[in-house]
């Protein structure tokens, strides 16, 4: 009789436990860091004080600050362009052309939210083994790895077709002399 109340409560608990993991959703690089994200960090200008406070505007979210009135044209400027090349509304010219070639034939306009749904279906079909998700095991590369294009593959069909590949090493079977 003890050990049926036992094994009935060790299996109650080890339920408990893997229910708890049940609706989070999945994590498949499984990577704990305690440094800054470097990406968070932003270089702003110095905070000035105003001279009136009631003048001050009312802040508007998305909105430009007394700090950073146009932080896109400072970052054209520090990546050597020009403060020019960018709009008041932080795209530039080549930017807006490119976007409407690209939605030429349409485009769906909640497109990161289907993208996101998806993705989040996928990472929980391929969540990972129990052990896997038990002990962290970082299962992101075997998950996605159906989707993974073969670059060698991909290189070997753009020099079938004479395609320049500027950035790929040269063709080992090619010699200088032809």
């Amino acid at each position: 009789m003890r050990s049926i109340r036992m094994t009935t409560g060790l299996a109650l608990g080890a339920l408990m436990i893997l229910s708890a993991c049940a609706d989070k959703e999945p994590n498949l690089m499984n990577i704990r860091s305690d440094t800054p994200d470097e990406f968070s960090i932003l270089p702003t200008k110095p905070l000035e004080e105003p001279e009136d406070y009631d003048t001050l505007p009312t802040p508007t979210p998305g909105g430009t600050n007394r700090a950073d009135v146009n932080p896109n044209a400072d970052a054209a400027v520090a990546l050597g362009g020009t403060e020019t090349a960018v709009t008041s509304s932080g795209t530039t010219a080549s930017e807006r052309v490119l976007v409407a070639h690209a939605g030429r034939y349409g485009a769906t306009p909640n497109i990161r939210e289907v993208v996101a749904a998806e993705d989040l279906e996928y990472r929980r079909e391929n969540n990972g083994r129990l052990l896997e998700r038990l002990f962290n095991v970082n299962v992101y590369n075997k998950s996605y790895s159906e989707q993974e294009l073969d670059q060698h593959l991909e290189l070997d069909r753009l020099r079938a077709r004479n395609l320049p590949t500027p950035s790929a090493p040269p063709d080992p079977l090619r010699t200088f002399d032809e």
